[in-house]
């Protein structure tokens, strides 16, 4: 059995597509997007095909495909569809398979579960990717209590963009997350860009 490792957010515009491409190019891994809602013709799992370069990877196809830009559960009862994430076909591959979920922790999954129960549920250790600005200190935190309240491995936590080096000690120092790994922010995203973060990520990850 592959391992898999959820890719989760602290909010919406954490970076989690951005560094699932650096992670999945990186790492060599495969790829999911349980459930998309929206931008259907320029998916994230579109783009992440897009974005990486190595030939290993596969982008598996999205369980749950919504046309409704929004939270998948609005988006869901808008289409008058239901689903249940407890039935979704996880991708079967022997290599190492990334899940990227959508919004934060709490957003939700399906019109019952948030993205915290549908990770816990299937066991999976996690990322969580956060950025600083003026109150990521609390929402990087409450995530982090969230995860431990639930028992749910966090192999690391992923500074995406500029550094504030008194907010990563803080949070550190506070909620014990043992590693730290830092990705910068790209002006322009393309396969050489996250070729090259990947090549910085890797080191990082190798440290683990």
């Amino acid at each position: 059995m592959s391992k898999k490792i959820a890719i989760l957010g602290i909010h919406t515009d954490a970076g989690k597509t951005v560094t699932s491409a650096i992670m999945t190019e990186a790492l060599k891994a495969d790829y999911w997007k349980p459930v998309q809602a929206g931008d259907l013709e320029n998916s994230d799992s579109i783009k992440i095909k897009r974005w990486i370069s190595n030939e290993q990877s596969v982008i598996h196809d999205e369980a749950i495909k919504l046309l409704m830009p929004a939270s998948p559960h609005t988006a869901a009862a808008h289409e008058n569809r239901k689903y249940n994430f407890k039935e979704f076909q996880i991708p079967q591959t022997e290599n190492l398979l990334l899940i990227e979920t959508a919004g934060g922790i709490y957003s939700p999954m399906d019109d019952e579960n948030t993205m915290l129960d549908f990770v816990e549920y299937f066991g999976w250790e996690t990322v969580l990717v956060c950025r600083n600005y003026l109150g990521s200190i609390n929402h990087t935190l409450l995530s982090l209590e969230a995860l431990k309240h639930r028992n749910i491995k966090v192999l690391a936590l992923i500074v995406n963009g500029k550094r504030n080096e008194s907010s990563e000690s803080f949070i550190k120092n506070y909620s014990g997350v043992e590693h730290i790994i830092y990705v910068n922010e790209l002006n322009e995203i393309n396969q050489e860009t996250i070729k090259k973060e990947a090549e910085e990520f890797v080191k990082q990850w190798n440290e683990l």
